[in-house]
């Protein structure tokens, strides 16, 4: 071969090594995705808007644009309302939103074909966190900040630079947040004038408790009758001890005429969220829980006649958890989504019949819904593909996707390949687990893998595309992941959901450990001296566990925010009623010496031999700092390769994008160490 010839041959490597490169995928094209949410139909399913918001790490933030579609032609048209939040469709067609303008907020509305804004109301500065609208726009209520208690400054105001907190009970911190003097209170307004409606009273008048179930509760909580005249809202108006032991919420019924309120579900004894009222306005819906302090119990469906106060259970035969659901505009129909077989599916209920069908059987999960007349709006996504927004007809069962958001950001770049695989348990089980496998899979070579543990307990391993724990990002760098559906998660039913419950330690590891071995067994391409496990919250907990029981099947861990020394936990964690249920109770009661010393990953610690990477954020009031700490702490003393990654401002998830990507370059860089 000549010289040039040589060369040439060189450049044309080097090129193509070049462009493989660039067509991996990796932790910052993660982050470069654009992000789909927010849809919504229009009434005469002309419209549809939604949002995706795009990341810029560099600046370590993101921005978000809104978006309008014209569903017969497919036409996208951007949507020029900086800062504009809180979007629903109102009767007439009309886009409703708040935007911030100048030192103002104002309540707008759009005409979506000559996007002409109007302003509906002016607010001035105040600071409004959600809005919803009576059906004929007359009313609106609007969740407000309400102070309820002194200051530590105000009480001391000769000490203004103090940083003191003063605690006198329990829920001074929930999830990332201390709590605050000030609680959100349900306001409502009343049409006065063109562009202006009068604050008429505040609906939770002289009860110091939030109007909305926080840390997560929002609007969504909040409805009005078809005739305006009475708000439905959710909350759980305990405090303190109570509240931190109870998950015992209700629906409120309060009357704008005489300002009299009315409780709904007293007969439930679990959370009851989320009401809405049907198009006659006959008939208001709710999502129900029976049991209080389980957090994870069935979500059912139910109904209420609003005249005669019957009530029935819509999904008592359906053995699932309800996650969304949503009125046909019309009919007396309700669609919802559940979890099933690890993934998310649309549904149908009947009101008059009962009668419940199972509309999809796709592997995605459906995320979000937003029903029209006679089509309905879904953000899909799976372990491979992010969220783009889908659009289905119930009359043919026919789909067809209405977004292509990351078609340009993920052109060229090859994909992981998902495997369903179906393993007997110890106990003669059946138990799904996902099995991804890299790009340019070749079961001729051999591959490290990584057992994923899930955190929650119940949580699904669904088809979800994370971006933190995010299997084509993982598959990418070269693992196979291996991820069961072990006991505890939502969509096997009830029974295999609640089994988690108090035996954290116990049939959850061995289905880990059974997933792990029937894998290396079945596909020849695991390398088993390279095997690692990893997981977040009880997974966390799950790989602190399985360091004391592995017998050296693992060759390195990483635990992020995992639950290590179940005592230390209880007495630092905030929401009591979920350790109450999951763990047992308190752990100085004799009765719960045998549950704490069987299910604590801190009592085996002398068993532990193997290199672990730890990560918790210091904003993590759901499972404190100290559990990363000490297992860090542990490690070390032990003489165990091992590493502790901190954020400061990260909570129990990792949010910031430079945090993000840390994160990222850390876990990879531990498992390339230890697995390649």
């Amino acid at each position: 071969m000549g010289k040039l010839s040589f060369l040439l041959v060189l450049i044309t490597s080097s090129l193509l090594q070049l462009q493989a490169a660039a067509q991996e995928f990796t932790p910052e094209k993660l982050w470069s995705l654009n992000r789909v949410s927010g849809a919504a139909g229009s009434p005469n399913e002309e419209w549809m808007l939604y949002q995706s918001t795009k990341y810029d790490y560099t600046i370590n933030k993101g921005k978000t644009s809104t978006r309008l579609v014209e569903l017969k032609t497919g036409k996208t048209h951007p949507l020029e309302v900086d800062g504009a939040w809180n979007f629903f469709w109102n009767a007439e067609n009309q886009l409703i939103f708040l935007q911030p303008v100048g030192s103002d907020l104002k309540l707008q509305s759009l005409n979506p074909a000559t996007k002409a804004v109007k302003t509906l109301h002016t607010f001035g500065p105040l600071s409004v966190e959600g809005l919803v609208m009576s059906p004929d726009g007359k009313r609106f209520a609007t969740l407000e900040f309400l102070k309820i208690k002194q200051t530590v400054a105000e009480k001391y105001p000769d000490l203004p630079q103090t940083s003191g907190r003063v605690e006198t009970d329990l829920m001074y911190r929930h999830w990332n947040q201390w709590s605050s003097p000030e609680v959100m209170h349900l306001y409502w307004y009343e049409f006065a004038s063109e562009g202006n409606f009068t604050k008429k009273a505040d609906v939770m008048q002289g009860e110091n408790f939030p109007s909305v179930t926080g840390p997560f509760g929002g609007i969504e909580g909040v409805c009005f009758s078809k005739d305006g005249q009475t708000i439905f809202y959710s909350t759980k108006k305990l405090a303190g001890k109570a509240f931190a032991q109870s998950t015992n919420s209700e629906i409120y019924a309060y009357r704008t005429a005489d300002k009299i309120t009315t409780i709904l579900s007293s007969a439930h004894k679990g959370y009851d969220t989320n009401p809405s009222v049907n198009a006659s306005g006959k008939t208001l819906a709710w999502l129900s829980m029976e049991k209080d302090g389980f957090e994870a119990d069935k979500n059912r469906i139910r109904i209420m006649d609003l005249a005669s106060r019957q009530e029935k259970d819509l999904t008592a035969s359906l053995d699932l958890s309800v996650d969304d659901y949503a009125w046909h505009p019309s009919k007396e129909l309700i669609y919802f989504t559940a979890t099933i077989k690890a993934t998310k599916q649309l549904f149908s209920v009947d009101v008059l019949t009962g009668k419940i069908q199972q509309l999809t059987s796709d592997r995605c999960d459906y995320v979000h819904i937003s029903v029209m007349k006679d089509r309905i709006l879904l953000e899909r996504q799976d372990m491979i593909h992010p969220t783009d927004i889908w659009i289905y007809t119930p009359k043919t069962g026919q789909k067809e996707q209405l977004t292509f958001s990351n078609k340009e950001e993920l052109s060229g770049i090859a994909e992981p390949t998902v495997q369903e695989k179906w393993i007997t348990t110890t106990d003669g089980k059946k138990m799904l687990t996902w099995v991804i496998y890299p790009p340019n899979y070749d079961p001729a070579k051999k591959y490290p893998a990584l057992l994923y543990c899930q955190g929650g307990p119940q949580s699904p391993v669904s088809q979800y595309f994370s971006y933190r724990w995010n299997f084509r990002l993982i598959a990418s760098q070269g693992y196979i992941v291996i991820a069961p559906n072990r006991r505890g998660l939502p969509g096997f039913g009830q029974e295999w959901n609640d089994a988690i419950s108090k035996d954290w330690g116990g049939q959850a590891m061995r289905d880990y450990l059974t997933a792990v071995d029937s894998c290396v067994a079945q596909i020849p391409s695991i390398n088993k001296d390279k095997l690692g496990a990893v997981g977040a919250s009880y997974g966390g907990y799950s790989v602190y566990y399985l360091a004391g029981i592995h017998e050296n099947r693992f060759k390195t861990f990483i635990a992020h925010c995992g639950l290590f020394n179940l005592e230390s936990w209880y007495g630092t964690t905030e929401e009591l009623f979920f350790a109450n249920w999951d763990i047992g109770g308190p752990y100085w009661l004799p009765e719960n010496k045998e549950l704490y010393a069987k299910n604590s990953p801190h009592r085996m610690v002398d068993k532990w031999n193997t290199p672990m990477l730890v990560i918790h954020g210091g904003k993590d009031f759901r499972v404190p700092e100290s559990e990363g700490m000490q297992a860090f702490q542990v490690l070390q003393l032990k003489g165990i390769p091992s590493k502790f990654l901190y954020f400061p401002d990260e909570g129990h998830w990792v949010t910031k994008p430079q945090n993000s990507l840390l994160w990222n370059r850390e876990f990879f860089d531990w498992l390339n160490t230890y697995l390649k």
